[in-house]
């Protein structure tokens, strides 16, 4: 008779789509959730019908689609939640910035079990997430290994892993894309929504960097004095980076002049001053709109892109083919699971990295 599985991981969310993050482990009888996120598209939210007892939620990082949907966590017997102190200084949710301490790089048991986190590169306070040791599971959340603002350190090896595949197979260059959005803004004035607690102030540094005069809304400003508490979190030099965009970038308001690159909240300009903004330069075309994240259903961004109005130039803020073939040689898997990817991109990965033991089902025993 074959010994039962050690460990079962099952996506409830976040297998087969670009949805919400929402994962469950089960091992040595404890059940940690780990992340339990809203959308991107449509509200979407995690079934979490029939899940029952969960001992702990641990959030990967503080983005919606991660971590928006814990007021679902009561229906799981209340579990703790637990998040990095950049993430928990940056939330607007109460139950987010009232979490427990989850390590930025270090260790921790959680429920009987050992986690070991490490910064993953993707936004402020961002991990991955290391149970049950070698023989465990590697969990990346959203990761990117391209930030020059946010840390990205290696994984450990892991019996099992799930990666961010959001761009499936794509290998484009951050480079890349810099250079084509910075000849973009040397020609007209460029309006960029982007989420402040993410790529909004990697694009600043950038471009900045590039001699282009920057402009930042009030939620990014707010975003880079709060980090420059939580330099941890930081590449080397970043918080004096940081210090230096407030010094040196312009207020942007509903009534700046077009100049430069603007970088406004919200991403997909349904709110914040990216909106306004929007509507000014829809009508009077001093600027050009750039779209650079998951342009999602039912948001603005999409409709615009789609009409013409703006235009989408992609800025990596999660793994290319490359940097998933350097996190697959770092945690050697013996069973891979793609997330956050359509099936078609999941394939696309397959086809081009097939010594990757990716699995086809949303569910993992070993």
């Amino acid at each position: 008779m074959m010994p039962a599985p050690a460990f079962r991981l099952r996506a409830v969310s976040g297998f087969g789509v670009k949805g919400p993050a929402c994962f469950l482990l089960e091992a040595a009888g404890a059940r940690l959730m780990l992340d339990l996120g809203e959308g991107p598209d449509a509200g979407r939210r995690p079934d979490l019908a029939g899940i029952g007892r969960v001992d702990a939620i641990v959030i990967s990082h503080g983005h919606a689609d991660h971590a928006g949907a814990l007021d679902l966590a009561p229906g799981l017997c209340a579990p703790p939640v637990f998040a990095t102190a950049p993430v928990r200084a940056l939330a607007a949710d109460p139950r987010l910035a009232g979490a427990r301490d989850l390590p930025l790089a270090g260790q921790v048991r959680l429920a009987g079990l050992a986690v070991e986190t490490g910064p993953c590169g993707h936004a402020p306070g961002a991990v991955w997430m290391r149970i049950g040791g070698a023989g465990g599971l590697l969990y990346t959340g959203d990761m990117g290994a391209e930030s020059s603002l946010y840390r990205w350190l290696p994984p450990p090896p892991a019996r099992a892993l799930v990666f961010d595949a959001s761009y499936g197979a794509a290998d484009e260059p951050l480079a890349g894309q810099l250079a084509a959005l910075a000849a973009m803004a040397a020609a007209r004035p460029l309006l960029l929504p982007a989420p402040p607690a993410g790529r909004g102030l990697e694009m600043a540094l950038a471009f900045a960097a590039a001699g282009l005069p920057v402009a930042l809304c009030p939620a990014h400003r707010q975003v880079a004095g709060r980090l420059l508490d939580h330099p941890g979190a930081l590449v080397p030099g970043g918080a004096g980076a940081l210090a230096g965009l407030l010094a040196g970038s312009a207020a942007l308001r509903a009534d700046s002049p077009a100049e430069g690159v603007m970088i406004a909240a919200r991403p997909n300009g349904d709110a914040g001053l990216a909106a306004g903004l929007i509507a000014r330069f829809v009508r009077t075309r001093e600027a050009g709109i750039v779209f650079t994240g998951h342009l999602a259903t039912g948001k603005p961004a999409a409709a615009l892109v789609a009409s013409g109005a703006a235009s989408f130039r992609r800025w990596n803020v999660h793994p290319r083919r490359r940097d998933i073939a350097a996190l697959a040689a770092s945690v050697r898997p013996g069973l891979a699971m793609a997330a956050f990817v359509a099936p078609q991109g999941a394939a696309d990965l397959a086809a081009a990295l097939p010594s990757l033991p990716l699995v086809l089902a949303p569910e993992m025993r070993w």
